[in-house]
């Protein structure tokens, strides 16, 4: 192998990819679409309708309607206009089929924008419904439930001849912290949200990276090979040369990637948008980033040489792509028990190993000697791939028409 040749395949590769307007715009777009699909719907999900809502009130004991109306007095918009307007539909001379019918009739009509139906509230399986004709917001759902019941418990005490005080200490929850522990004697504490996202996104990222780069690699080693391009390249180097230059040429096509969004990452964290402490193990998982990264790039190097059109392409990488997706399946289970059976083979496992090895870091404790394994385990299977790559690269670049059988690639990679 040639290390000049090698180097100029790398260079052309590189630099041939990086000018497409593909690239450009997955460098950027794609981390934006992660982080707004991660961001977005927490920031609609608080963003609150700035329209007075007038809500119904059905309770046939009129033990409910004045406190409730007095209560929800203390939730106003910044306009200071108020947040509901309660409205009383309780009627003793309608019977409470036709009292529903009527409220029914005002939610349809667009007079109140739902209602709340107390039922039983006289006895101990007392009930709240709120009716409408479409899920209301959670917020303003949350808010009736809370206030609903603290009316409940309000009446209870006073009923039984206790203080109210005893409603503000029942009220009153302690929360429970979790603090992660090490044997090294180290304590910190955990955020289901950080520790998701600070594991989750690196997962996604390095799938993401990995599906596009080795699409992109087999449809250009495609298009070589129908144009006839690639015959004119192995005048000029070996299939070793050419392998190997694709493989670095794409790898550091790959870090500029990376790169690009890491910085996108660093000013989304100084803007408070990601957390700093998703970056806390960022080194070993740039490692295991890096060399998962190394690893698919070379099996679809491999991969892309007996294929000769863009369907089969995109059928064979279609495998590829479903074992990436794995970790993302078990991602919220494992993270919730990270020393199950399953998590542990996974984590041996050269193609699952850089993506647990990411969920894990986040988790619990990894001990020094199993990071040692899986990183051994993860550089020998990239050699690996690279011999066998080489084997299938080096006859697959050539062949033209039907893509070969199992036999025969497994023929290639025995011959010398």
């Amino acid at each position: 192998m040639t290390i000049l040749k090698t180097l100029a395949v790398a260079k052309w590769e590189y630099f041939e990819k990086i000018k497409t307007k593909a690239f450009i715009i997955s460098m950027v777009i794609t981390p934006l679409i992660i982080i707004a699909f991660a961001v977005l719907p927490s920031m609609l999900s608080q963003q609150e309708d700035e329209s007075t809502k007038i809500i119904g009130i059905i309770d046939s004991s009129q033990n409910y309607f004045q406190e409730l109306k007095n209560e929800l007095t203390k939730y106003k918009f910044k306009n200071d206009q108020p947040n509901f307007v309660l409205q009383n539909l309780f009627d003793s001379s309608l019977k409470f089929e036709d009292l529903k019918k009527k409220a029914d009739k005002k939610v349809f009509d667009g007079k109140i924008q739902g209602y709340i139906l107390i039922l039983n509230p006289r006895t101990d399986s007392l009930k709240f419904e709120y009716r409408s004709k479409s899920i209301g917001s959670f917020s303003d759902l949350n808010k009736l439930e809370n206030e609903l019941n603290n009316i409940r418990i309000k009446n209870y005490l006073t009923s039984a001849g206790l203080s109210q005080n005893i409603k503000e200490i029942v009220n009153n929850n302690s929360e429970l912290a979790q603090i992660i522990i090490e044997e090294d004697g180290k304590e910190s504490s955990s955020d289901f949200m950080v520790v998701f996202f600070s594991s989750f996104i690196f997962i996604i990222l390095l799938m993401m990276m990995v599906i596009y780069s080795g699409q992109m690699l087999v449809r250009s080693l495609v298009e070589e090979k129908a144009n006839r391009l690639i015959e004119i390249l192995i005048s000029s180097c070996t299939p070793e040369d050419l392998l190997t230059g694709k493989i670095l040429g794409l790898s550091l096509l790959g870090l500029t990637q990376l790169f690009i969004w890491a910085m996108i990452g660093i000013t989304l964290a100084g803007a408070a948008v990601i957390p700093y402490t998703a970056f806390e193990n960022i080194l070993p998982m740039l490692i295991y980033f890096i060399l998962g990264f190394l690893l698919y790039t070379t099996i679809f190097v491999g991969v892309g040489s007996i294929v000769s059109t863009e369907q089969e392409a995109q059928q064979v990488t279609s495998y590829l792509s479903l074992i990436m997706m794995l970790p993302v399946v078990i991602a919220v289970p494992a993270i919730q028990n990270p020393d199950t059976m399953l998590v542990k083979i996974l984590s041996f496992f050269p193609l699952t190993t850089p993506s647990i090895m990411l969920l894990r870091f986040n988790i619990s404790e990894i001990s020094i000697p199993e990071i040692f394994l899986t990183i051994s385990i993860l550089i020998l299977s990239i050699v690996l791939m690279i011999y066998i790559s080489s084997k299938i690269f080096r006859i697959g670049i050539l062949s033209y028409g039907k893509r070969p059988s199992l036999k025969e690639i497994s023929r290639w990679i025995k011959e010398k």
